[in-house]
């Protein structure tokens, strides 16, 4: 018999988290290690407390709520994060915490036999203030003392004065690994962040794949010069270069990509800048996500061999400093087969699909099975004060949840 979360408190918790950070341009700022971040992580810690959970905290400053915890039986886990980005919206990492908090309370109100404990994790800086998954990745294993001493801000702060200004020493993020075989499965609850659930009408999407990436800095180089007295067949223009390649990204996806394939020129910068300069030199960003990692080579190789040819044909050199190189990671089929039996059983419709943007999952589908639910964002707007589900939405998402984790904690050794 399917069991239902408590909508109204879950939506009260909603709201009191949404308070903490929030300022006056109704942005919400919780970014990692920052007073707001802190706030929300101590409310966090007192919510657990009263619903009777056990709470843990790790090196990394991930937040664990504990039910049936034993030390030895490998747990079910579900969570996300309560750091955000700035000028932020509501939902992004929170719900998926506050929705996890929920089902944890509501099988302990139930008193259901477990025969794995269960988790609810807040991990920290998700969102990328210094780098991004900082929990997720050292709960998994993938930090290195020199990727904690080289993590900074875009204002220059370190991660490791950061977190010592705030108590904590970065250093035993490196003693918060977790085993595989300490986890028998995790899934998160999020919201999609694009419209693909709102403009199809579905409550409910079950995650197959996480997009990988990869985002380069790349750079035209030409010769500045005088937009007057220098002839457009003797120009070497490097933002001509900019244009003709921007031209040619729907022909190198349809060619090289696939059906789930996207890429973006999201920063240009054009020198010198100036009305009368023939530009000289143009630096912009490309990033390509897809959920294979063979599509993924192709295009890096399609892209690679566009710019050459560009700058060639315009005389142009270029050049690229790789940013980011993420891989994709494929869900569980086995909890992919439980959560459309939860949904059916519900008689909650849902669709199966890609989410194009990273998550903790990516990080834990490296150690454990895991999976994703997602529930709409109204008009696909996320990152923003703009970004809204509605709570019916939330509700059906949440019992998914709710429903999946008592199959999983119920399932034997």
């Amino acid at each position: 018999m399917p069991i239902s979360i408590n909508s109204e408190r879950l939506k009260q918790d909603i709201e009191d988290l949404a308070a903490i950070g929030r300022r006056e341009d109704h942005g919400i700022y919780r970014m990692a290690f920052s007073e707001g971040d802190i706030a929300g992580r101590e409310w966090f810690k007192q919510k657990l407390e009263a619903a009777g959970l056990e709470v843990y905290e790790d090196g990394a400053a991930n937040i664990h709520g504990r039910l049936g915890w034993d030390g030895k039986t490998p747990s079910v886990i579900t969570g996300s994060h309560l750091d955000t980005v700035p000028g932020a919206g509501h939902l992004d990492g929170a719900l998926g915490v506050m929705t996890g908090m929920e089902c944890l309370r509501r099988i302990k109100e139930e008193n259901i036999k477990l025969n794995h404990p269960l988790e609810v994790i807040a991990f920290s800086d998700e969102e990328g203030r210094f780098g991004g998954m900082l929990g997720s990745q050292s709960f998994t294993g993938m930090l290195t003392p020199e990727s904690i001493h080289n993590a900074v801000d875009l204002d220059g702060v370190t991660l490791t004065d950061a977190m010592k200004q705030v108590g904590y020493d970065s250093m035993n993020a490196l003693h918060a690994r977790r085993s595989p075989e300490s986890i028998h499965a995790f899934v998160e609850m999020h919201i999609e962040q694009g419209p693909i659930l709102d403009q199809m009408g579905f409550s409910v999407g079950i995650v197959d794949a996480i997009a990988g990436l990869f985002k380069w800095d790349v750079s035209l180089i030409g010769v500045p010069n005088h937009a007057g007295t220098t002839p457009m067949h003797m120009r070497n223009d490097a933002f001509q270069g900019l244009s003709e390649f921007a031209s040619q990204l729907q022909r190198i996806l349809d060619e090289n990509g696939g059906e789930r394939s996207v890429a973006t020129i999201g920063r240009v910068e054009i020198l010198p800048g100036a009305a009368n300069v023939v530009p000289g030199r143009v630096e912009f960003s490309l990033e390509a996500r897809d959920t294979e990692q063979r599509i993924l080579d192709e295009l890096q190789g399609a892209f690679r061999r566009a710019l050459s040819a560009i700058a060639r044909r315009f005389n142009l050199m270029f050049e690229f400093k790789v940013l980011s190189d993420i891989a994709p990671v494929k869900c569980s089929t086995g909890l992919l087969k439980d959560i459309k039996e939860v949904t059916e059983e519900l008689k909650i419709e849902s669709l199966q699909m890609a989410s194009g943007a990273a998550h903790d999952t990516q990080m834990l589908a490296t150690i454990t099975r895991a999976a994703m639910i997602f529930v709409p964002s109204k008009d696909g707007r996320s990152h923003s004060v703009a970004e809204w589900t509605d709570m019916s939405d939330i509700e059906k998402g949440a019992n998914v949840l709710l429903n999946t984790l008592v199959k999983l904690a119920g399932e034997k050794e």
